[in-house]
């Protein structure tokens, strides 16, 4: 035998013996195959409003305090408007007064002019000595779709996160740890001078602001010195230039604690 050939026919024998050797491994405690009987997959969100109730009804301020300047129901929505004679030293709100809701979904239809800045604030106070404004968690709004879907902490923490983000919120602020996709392609899903549809899942420390059916930001609130649990649900004229911003269909589901 050519002595290369001779070398590998042992090194050939001495592996099938260490094969021999090597103990059968012991079956594994988990099911390779599924379970038996139907499989539940997660499904697509639909348009039910299951659980949900409104917290306008679309004819009167009823359960709403802001500052009529500002604030009026018209064609059945509830209207916020800054005008020329009407201009603002500081941001106003119309504040919900039927509760303060922790855990919570709210669904809440908008529209907004050009140069309008708006935004829904939720888990909130007010600030002491002043009438009509608001600190705390707000899903952000601007008719020119550059902070819309953002979670920002007015007069707070400020940006806790951009639109296309996930962030988690500690001591030493805000970190970006996913990407729910890229600002300027979620920028398309706004409509600009029509309805939008946002939905805000608010659980515990974790915040998800949907809007027109895609997740604009989330954040994840371990800032224990800061974060708020339940509080007062408001919406906003802000400083600036005359502006108008409508909502309609604003419903709530109030969530267990835990759930």
């Amino acid at each position: 035998m050519i002595p290369t050939l001779r070398l590998a026919a042992a090194v050939a024998a001495l592996s099938l013996a260490a094969l021999a050797q090597t103990p059968t491994p012991a079956p594994s405690p988990f099911p390779l195959a599924p379970p038996p009987g139907p499989q539940i997959y997660p499904h697509p969100m639909d348009e039910s409003d299951a659980g949900f109730v409104p917290i306008f009804d679309g004819n009167s301020l009823q359960n709403w305090e802001g500052d009529p300047r500002y604030w009026r129901v018209q064609d059945h929505e509830l209207v916020g408007e800054v005008t020329p004679a009407t201009l603002l030293k500081q941001n106003n709100f119309i504040i919900w007064r039927g509760g303060a809701p922790a855990n919570f979904e709210l669904k809440a239809d908008y529209r907004i002019t050009a140069h309008g800045n708006s935004g829904i604030n939720y888990r909130s106070v007010e600030i002491p000595g002043t009438r009509y404004l608001l600190r705390g968690y707000q899903a952000d709004i601007d008719g020119e779709s550059r902070y819309t879907g953002q979670n920002y902490e007015e007069r707070g923490r400020t940006f806790l996160a951009m639109r296309g983000t996930m962030t988690h919120v500690g001591a030493d602020g805000a970190t970006v740890i996913a990407s729910l996709g890229d600002a300027e392609a979620l920028q398309a899903y706004i409509h600009t001078d029509d309805w939008n549809h946002y939905h805000l899942i608010v659980r515990g420390n974790v915040m998800i602001h949907i809007l027109n059916g895609h997740v604009m930001s989330e954040v994840i609130d371990d800032d224990a010195a800061h974060r708020t649990f339940s509080g007062l649900i408001g919406v906003q004229v802000h400083v600036g230039p005359p502006m108008k911003v409508e909502y309609r269909s604003i419903l709530l589901k109030v969530l267990p604690d835990g759930k």
